[in-house]
């Protein structure tokens, strides 16, 4: 991102990242499988042939409570026969309209899918059974003015295992912080064109990866239903997960005509040049190489563009992850990673339910333990996706960006033979180089060795592998003589120069660009 904020600095009025959309789930354990609501069952002292009568009593009163809460704070309660409505958009005309800025505004109720319990008859063991699948069931959504986070909700299912998602959106949250700490801003939905003090804000957002996350949790569930404490009498406590959780970078550009004009050409860009390897790499996979997706890879990545009214959107999608650009508000450009499945990310740290173990590398877990390491995943993906168009905006000609390095030149008292990017080698070089993953950290001898000779499978002996590092050092020190790269000080790593990166990503968008393209902009 260090080289775009470079190039477009004079146009970017401040950047921020933190999340956007944030929504948690919070369960009951024992009661989130088939075993352990068995077990909570046997402890209740009911019967299968009674769990529907035992259960219905159970979500009347919990439906009632959930109702009182309402009604004696004199908020109204409205049931949506379908799920058309935008629901934020009318808690929000809700508490505008009565003057909310802390408390209830109101709850919604509806009939949704979801996860949950009943009992059947096994005809063959002619027994009864209890089976958990999807089911429908009604929830209620409770709306809040929150002190600290702003407008946040409660959807709590009312059958069991009466599982419960919290809603609330970090832009909003820290427009909360910026008032508290006086700082001034302007505001457009959930996204800030001008701030007082951009570093200022960043650490506002900062703070919100310190938060106690289950106590805040704890609290605005309370708020929505105190008689949930009659489903498990121990009071258990939930478990917390993130179960989505928008990390966006938000680059705020100099007024609407400054990204207007830029905009376009970073989502041609996008689309045209990003393929499904570039994407994963942008994500963090590890199964892709520099031949494509590994083949042992059987997921799918998916990249549309769509225009809205309210502006160009650009989706890639990895599985169930991905990473989108849009222009909010025609002055702010976001980026954003969501993460809805972490199995291929990592987090150091010990095993589960023993904190004293060793740790290791092990999978990114969706409990709100792991946010703080989502965030920085995240980050690193936004990343690299901005690096990755941080040479777009040129207004010369091919030939004036490349000339110089399709002829000799004499670096260090040596000849260096001229780059031809429409050769195979050379234009292999420079997609390698240009690796999303070394966008940020930089790459070594190593890393390309791995690459260029393919030496994953099976490490080759000491002395095929001397022989393959010379080679790669020799390719190192041509691009290091035109200027492409430099190395980073005090260390065995490369980066590419920003020159660098704006004419190897011109010549590779130049290779892959048809000729109906080439002769139509000529």
């Amino acid at each position: 991102m260090k080289t775009f904020i470079q190039r477009f600095g004079k146009k970017i009025l401040g950047v921020v990242h933190g999340f956007d959309r944030i929504r948690f789930r919070g369960t009951r354990r024992f009661l989130g499988n088939v075993t352990g609501m068995f077990r909570y069952l046997w402890q209740r002292q009911v019967l299968l042939k009674d769990f529907k009568t035992f259960a219905g009593n159970i979500t009347a009163q919990v439906r009632q409570a959930a109702e009182e809460v309402a009604v004696k704070g004199g908020r109204p309660v409205l049931y949506l026969p379908n799920g058309d409505m935008d629901k934020d958009a009318w808690a929000r005309q809700v508490a505008q309209r009565d003057g909310i800025r802390q408390g209830l505004i109101g709850v919604l109720k509806s009939v949704e899918r979801c996860w949950s319990y009943e009992v059947k008859a096994n005809r063959a063991t002619k027994k009864l059974e209890l089976r958990g699948g999807p089911s429908k069931c009604l929830h209620y959504y409770h709306y809040f003015q929150d002190a600290d986070v702003g407008l946040a909700y409660v959807r709590l299912q009312t059958w069991f295992p009466f599982s419960v998602h919290v809603g609330m959106n970090g832009r909003e949250w820290l427009a909360r912080q910026m008032d508290r700490a006086g700082l001034r801003y302007r505001r457009r939905d959930n996204c800030f064109p001008w701030v007082e003090d951009w570093a200022r804000a960043q650490q506002l957002l900062d703070e919100q990866l310190r938060t106690n996350w289950p106590a805040l949790l704890d609290g605005l569930l309370t708020q929505a239903n105190p008689a949930l404490a009659i489903v498990d009498p121990d009071a258990a406590p939930h478990y917390w997960s993130m179960e989505q959780g928008e990390w966006a970078s938000d680059l705020a550009f100099a007024g609407p005509a400054a990204l207007a004009t830029l905009a376009p050409r970073l989502f041609r860009h996008a689309w045209l040049n990003f393929d499904s390897g570039d994407v994963m790499r942008f994500l963090g996979s590890k199964t892709v190489t520099e031949r494509g997706p590994h083949g042992n890879f059987e997921g799918e990545v998916v990249s549309d563009l769509k225009r809205r009214p309210e502006g160009t959107r650009i989706k890639h999608r990895l599985n169930r992850n991905w990473i989108k650009m849009y222009d909010k508000q025609g002055s702010v450009l976001r980026v954003e990673t969501v993460i809805n499945d972490g199995r291929d990310m990592k987090v150091y740290r010990s095993k589960e339910g023993d904190d004293s173990g060793d740790k290791a590398w092990r999978p990114l877990r969706k409990g709100v333990a792991d946010v703080h390491r989502r965030a920085q995943i995240s980050q690193a993906a936004n990343e690299r996706y901005v690096e990755a168009l941080a040479s777009v905006d040129d207004s010369r000609s091919l030939t004036e960006v490349a000339e110089a390095v399709c002829r000799p030149v004499t670096w260090q008292g040596k000849r260096a033979r001229a780059l031809n990017p429409l050769a195979a080698e050379d234009a292999r070089l420079l997609q390698a180089v240009n690796r999303g993953e070394f966008a940020i950290n930089g790459f070594r001898n190593r890393d390309l060795r791995a690459l260029w000779f393919d030496n994953a499978s099976k490490p080759p002996p000491p002395a095929e592998q001397r022989r393959q590092a010379g080679a790669i050092t020799r390719k190192l020190r041509l691009l290091r003589a035109h200027g492409l790269i430099h190395k980073i000080p005090k260390t065995h790593r490369y980066q590419l120069s920003p020159h660098g990166r704006e004419i190897i990503n011109a010549l590779l968008a130049a290779r892959h660009t048809s000729i109906a393209k080439l002769t139509e902009a000529a």
